[in-house]
């Protein structure tokens, strides 16, 4: 049976767990200044959701935090890889992230660029060498390359620029590029954490309906964010999308219709965890949270 936790006090705690961890690979000195800029994107902090929610899919079917640890790390390490290259000039041209200068900014194109990639080749020595047994180390690793490839990220992002000379974007070119951009790296995050437990297909299959349920709204208000928010609370200049007449939810429909679709996904993400995963409430409170969050 289920048992109720403080959500908002473990969340806190696994992100500890996760902060630690990450600053830990680079706490040697190293003579490659490549490293600097590699930490400097780690260290700048973020909501660390995608190790968030591959600690708790884990913990939620049986296993243990520590043995995921490196893995959940892995997944985060790929994510900063992605926002790196997401704010060079030749893509999205973000000045800042996180509060503070983007990393081209701070030490200029070509190191960012070889930042991002190592971030990406660190995340998959990470994972790998994370202790998992053979076999899942295999599947997660080929699931976290899934997500971060042609039918991911990249993808994604590919579509996203496509996009930009596109003044009418039809809703099933935003919900695909949502996906592969945005909610193939939760997917991921999710799955790992269920592999690493051992979790039966079915529960699987619900980490994978729950992880691109909050994916999309998770996009959807980040798309509302940047459209109606204020700099200060997103850590980035908003308005950043309709500067570079990027196609987003938030462009093509009304502020209620969106708020509509966010309700709805979140709504879906919670009812197909409900009873499946002895999580403690946390798969629900990771959803309303990313559905309600302010930056």
């Amino acid at each position: 049976m289920e048992k109720t936790i403080d959500c908002e006090k473990n969340a806190k705690r696994l992100t500890k767990l996760v902060e630690a961890r990450l600053a830990s690979y680079f706490d040697k000195r190293s003579d490659v200044s490549l490293y600097e800029a590699m930490r400097y994107s780690v260290a700048a902090g973020g909501k660390r959701i995608r190790p968030l929610l591959t600690l708790t899919f884990c913990s939620a079917v049986g296993g243990g935090e520590d043995g995921v640890l490196d893995a959940a790390c892995a997944v985060e390490l790929l994510h900063t890889y992605s926002l790196i290259h997401d704010d060079l000039p030749c893509m999205d041209d973000g000045d800042e992230r996180r509060g503070q200068p983007s990393n081209h900014k701070r030490f200029g194109e070509w190191k960012a660029v070889l930042a991002g990639d190592a971030l990406q080749a660190l995340a998959f020595e990470k994972l790998l060498g994370s202790g998992l047994p053979a076999g899942i180390a295999v599947r997660a690793g080929r699931i976290l390359a899934e997500a971060a490839g042609p039918a991911g990220i990249c993808g994604g992002q590919t579509l996203d620029m496509e996009l930009e000379s596109n003044n009418n974007p039809e809703l099933q070119d935003l919900y695909r590029l949502h996906h592969m951009k945005t909610a193939s790296l939760i997917e991921a995050a999710c799955l790992i954490g269920a592999v690493a437990g051992g979790a039966s297909p079915e529960r699987e299959r619900a980490a994978r309906i729950y992880a691109q349920c909050v994916g999309l709204a998770f996009q959807i208000r980040d798309d509302l964010l940047d459209r109606y928010g204020s700099a200060a609370p997103l850590g980035k200049a908003s308005g950043a999308d309709a500067r570079n007449n990027k196609a987003t939810f938030a462009s093509v429909l009304p502020r209620e219709e969106c708020e509509k679709f966010i309700a709805e996904q979140t709504y879906t993400a919670r009812e197909t965890v409900r009873g499946v995963f002895d999580d403690g409430g946390m798969l629900t409170y990771i959803a309303n949270t990313l559905a309600n969050r302010q930056n």
